[in-house]
């Protein structure tokens, strides 16, 4: 298949990028800054700046859409929260203009989406049904999904991804390991809250299984299926490396630092990945955090 990616130079982007490669897909990656696909994925990536049918060519048969302003890396002020909006809902906006250029539509658009669908919902347990709290995330996502919802109009399945926390080489976890490998990570805010995580390759491996069966559309909570909560998360952590992780971060210390931004830490989701264990019988290659952690650090 031709596949068209965007985000493929991100964390998540770029593995997805290389295990379509390694499945025999041809593969192009929208940036904008193609030159950058090369120096990040290599030189059997093509990258283009624009979705044009002139540089992308007339025939594609898939696409994977994770572009995204990241979300985590500064306080949301209003024009913050409305340009990760934007930057969301702006390029799968783009996306469907394309399609409709081309002569035929490709069959698929896998297109990323997050837990955060949901808002805070306490102890709940969250599959995909599960009615969302109003508020910034679901915002966000919702109109992510929406905006990605209407290719099906065009004839194009749409399968949805809701991601959780990816437990990976980079990512949320990058932020939190010096920390700890010192001995000074601990849990955030009540430590009650719940962290939905995924191993990378499981990840990698639900969105290459949304791509290539036709009967998965809508959203699949992408997630392990083992949420823990965020003291559970650091006490694994800190025994993963060897380390204690008996310093908390009061909520009041998050909320004075990152402001509304800080309930990405203090609040969360009991999400399930019920469809995927449900419908699609997918087997998880990492399904505990203790065997994800220690893959990976």
């Amino acid at each position: 298949m031709h596949v068209l990616v965007t985000g493929g130079t991100g964390f998540i982007g770029r593995m997805v990028c290389r295990a379509l490669l390694a499945d025999g897909h041809e593969v192009t990656v929208l940036s904008r800054k193609s030159d950058k696909i090369r120096s990040v994925l290599g030189d059997k990536f093509r990258g283009v700046e624009s979705l044009n049918t002139n540089l992308i060519g007339s025939h594609v048969d898939a696409a994977v859409n994770l572009a995204g302003e990241p979300i985590a890396n500064r306080r949301w002020s209003k024009q913050r929260k409305e340009l990760l909006i934007e930057s969301r809902r702006g390029i799968t906006h783009q996306l469907n203009e394309f399609f409709t250029q081309l002569p035929t539509k490709p069959s698929v658009l896998v297109s990323a989406s997050a837990v955060g669908f949901y808002g805070d919902q306490k102890d709940n347990i969250v599959n995909e049904s599960t009615p969302p709290n109003q508020e910034f995330t679901h915002e966000l996502c919702s109109n992510w999904e929406n905006e990605a919802l209407r290719a099906e109009a065009l004839g194009i399945r749409v399968a949805i991804p809701r991601i959780g926390l990816v437990v990976g080489k980079g990512g949320f976890l990058d932020k939190m390991l010096p920390a700890f490998k010192i001995g000074l990570g601990g849990k955030m805010g009540s430590g009650r809250q719940w962290m939905p995580w995924i191993h990378i390759q499981d990840l990698v491996s639900i969105i290459l299984y949304l791509l290539n069966h036709s009967q998965c559309k809508g959203p699949y909570n992408a997630v392990g299926p083992t949420p823990v909560t965020n003291a559970e998360f650091a006490k694994t952590l800190g025994s993963v490396l060897h380390r204690p992780s008996i310093i908390p971060m009061p909520t009041m210390a998050i909320n004075l630092m990152f402001g509304e931004m800080g309930r990405l830490l203090t609040t969360g989701q009991k999400a399930v990945p019920q469809r995927l264990l449900d419908e699609e019988h997918y087997t998880f290659k990492f399904d505990t955090l203790e065997d994800a952690l220690k893959d990976v650090v």
